[in-house]
C-alpha cells in the first residue's frame, strides 16, 4: 500500500507541499522514528479514543509520550474517555494498515487533540497509512489544514520515569 489515497487527493486538492519517505516495515512510533532517522518529538503517533457516547476522538501525541487520559478529559471536557480497541480500526479507518492511520481526523469525520508540544516544531512527521511511509509536512499547513484543538495531554517518557 503506497500513501493513503484519501490524503494523498486531500494534500494534493489543497496544495500542500509534502514529501514521502519510505523505511523498513516496523509497526511501532518508536521503531518509526529510529527507522527513519526522525526526533521523536516530531514524530506523529495517532491515538483513537473513544468518548461518552460512542463518538471517537483523534489524539496526536508525538512517538516517544503516553497519553494522559485524565488531562485529555480536562481539554476536551468529556467525563468518560477510554482508549479505542485496535480490533475497532479497521472499521473506522479502512483505507489504512491497522495501527499506521495519518493524524488527520477530519477525513474521517473525528475531531482532532494534538499535544502541546508540535505547534513549536516547523515540521511534522506521520505515518501515511502504512507500515512502510511517513509524511513530511509543515506543521503550520498541517494546522492550517485540520484545524486540531491544542492541549497538553502527553505524559513523556522521562515523566514515565519520574512518576512510577
Amino acid at each position: 500500500m503506497a500513501l493513503n489515497d484519501r490524503l494523498q487527493r486531500f494534500l494534493d486538492q489543497q496544495g500542500i507541499a509534502y514529501q514521502t519517505l519510505a523505511h523498513r516495515q516496523v509497526f511501532t512510533a518508536q521503531e518509526v522514528a529510529a527507522t527513519t532517522h526522525v526526533p521523536g518529538r516530531q514524530l506523529a503517533k495517532v491515538v483513537v479514543v473513544r468518548g461518552d457516547g460512542g463518538g471517537y476522538l483523534m489524539v496526536v501525541l508525538p512517538a516517544a509520550c503516553r497519553i494522559d487520559l485524565t488531562a485529555l478529559r480536562t481539554v476536551t471536557g468529556k467525563r468518560k474517555l477510554s482508549l479505542a480497541p485496535e480490533g475497532e480500526f479497521g472499521r473506522l479507518f479502512p483505507d489504512c494498515d491497522v495501527g499506521a492511520m495519518p493524524p488527520f481526523g477530519n477525513l474521517y469525520d473525528m475531531p482532532v487533540y494534538i499535544d502541546a508540544c508540535f505547534p513549536r516544531a516547523k515540521e511534522i512527521f506521520f505515518q501515511a497509512g502504512n507500515h512502510r511511509e511517513v509524511v513530511q509536512l509543515s506543521y503550520a499547513d498541517y494546522a492550517r489544514l485540520v484545524a486540531p484543538t491544542v492541549g497538553e495531554f502527553c505524559l513523556h517518557e522521562r515523566e514515565k520515569t519520574i512518576s512510577e
